[in-house]
């Protein structure tokens, strides 16, 4: 792994752990083992410009899960469910969802921020599309399938936040109950 890898891949997860406001740059360096200088080498523009990095490989690592569990199942409830019970295994083997929850970032920094504030717009819209897609090849028109690909993504967003706050996996689950009546209804 490259030094500049390195980075985005310690950052996104300090950045996950305590927000950006509240990870210094002196501490991303001493975690990284790195200089001041070899730092604004990689990122000349600073630590925001880190941050949008970090957000880029996490819609990456997102997207390629994302996208593989709704190409294996044939429903949108299927994959769905599939999607929520990894998030769900993942919480209870490691205690956290910190791979695929961002919103610390984007309640910190979204008013603060406008290119941090569209790369986390960004994020979700890719999300909300593979939920939309996916309705739409289950018969519902683009309009419906957008409705509910937004609330299907703001559920998932919001039961991840619920699941951490809490210390619990029932958010996630009545989450993913509460989804599969929508879905069914349709």
């Amino acid at each position: 792994m490259n030094s500049k890898s390195l980075i985005i891949d310690i950052a996104t997860t300090l950045f996950q752990q305590k927000g950006y406001i509240g990870v210094g740059l002196n501490e991303i360096l001493k975690a990284c083992n790195l200089s001041k200088g070899s730092f604004y080498h990689h990122f000349p523009n600073g630590k925001e410009a880190l941050l949008i990095a970090c957000l880029q490989s996490m819609e990456e690592a997102i997207m390629t899960d994302i996208e593989g569990i709704f190409e294996r199942y044939p429903t949108t409830e299927e994959a769905t469910n599939a999607m929520i019970s990894k998030l769900i295994v993942n919480f209870e083997t490691e205690g956290t969802i910190t791979g695929y929850t961002f919103s610390s970032i984007v309640s910190e920094m979204a008013s603060l921020s406008d290119p941090v504030r569209n790369a986390c717009a960004q994020l979700y819209q890719k999300m909300q599309d593979i939920y939309s897609n996916k309705l739409v090849e289950d018969g519902l028109s683009q309009d419906t399938a957008n409705s509910i690909a937004l609330m299907m993504t703001a559920s998932i967003e919001g039961g991840m936040m619920l699941c951490l706050t809490q210390n619990a996996t029932a958010p996630l689950s009545v989450i993913a109950k509460n989804l599969s009546y929508i879905l069914k209804e349709f």
